[in-house]
């Protein structure tokens, strides 16, 4: 995946993990608002590695 798809899907994840969360809290189910909080993490996760491929190609590019 290229650098803006890896943020692109981050975002997404992040958002709906918050989503999950809210409706795992709304309804008092645990298990739900664990799975968002897990897929809000991944969600920052792929959005910090699309920041990492282009902070190196911004390095390789003025080389």
């Amino acid at each position: 995946m290229g650098s803006m798809s890896d943020k692109v899907s981050g975002k997404a994840n992040e958002m709906a993990g918050k989503t999950k969360q809210a409706v795992g809290d709304m309804t008092d189910n645990r298990s739900m608002e664990a799975k968002g909080a897990a897929q809000e993490a991944k969600g920052k996760g792929q959005y910090a590695k699309g920041e990492v491929k282009d902070a190196a190609k911004n390095i390789v590019d003025r080389a």
